[in-house]
């Protein structure tokens, strides 16, 4: 039952922030808990028993890790590929383009492979592996994100009147 429970969050959580990507968001300086899902994410993944395929160790680690920076790279070019500005009065803003889409699809496409390649050396790779992926990619992007918004902001002069 929690295989299911895992899928139908994945689901929720990719769906939830692919169409929030390309709505106009503003970025405060307070910072809302970006940590947050990728953590629910990464406790659900890691509290499932065998997230490493024990008749096959080596290679269920091998394609852990590659799902793994497959997740940290596609984190890191969405926040690249990712629109930041700012507006007349320096308040922060982001929306995602159809780049950031295509690193979402490259993504998806990646791990599908992977899937393929775990199924034809016969190792079991279930939804803990991907939960995890998605977790470092929501990490990452928004590590990314904050460090452009960052730059930004530190370069933002408010213009004297005179």
């Amino acid at each position: 039952m929690s295989g299911w429970l895992n899928i139908a969050v994945l689901i929720a959580v990719v769906a939830f922030v692919f169409a929030r990507q390309f709505t106009v968001q503003r970025i405060t300086s307070e910072g809302r808990k970006w940590w947050l899902m990728p953590a629910i994410l990464f406790f659900m993944a890691l509290r499932e028993p065998g997230i490493l395929d024990p008749a096959h160790g080596a290679a269920s680690a091998v394609l852990l890790g590659a799902t793994l920076l497959i997740g940290l790279a596609g984190g890191a070019a969405w926040a690249w590929t990712t629109h930041i500005w700012t507006d007349d009065s320096g308040v922060v803003w982001t929306k995602g383009t159809w780049a950031a889409a295509g690193v979402w699809l490259c993504g998806l496409a990646l791990r599908l492979g992977l899937m393929g390649v775990a199924a034809l050396l016969g190792v079991h790779q279930g939804s803990p592996a991907t939960l995890l992926s998605v977790a470092a990619m929501l990490l990452t992007r928004a590590g990314v994100t904050a460090w452009r918004v960052q730059g930004m902001q530190r370069t933002y002069r408010v213009p004297v009147a005179g």
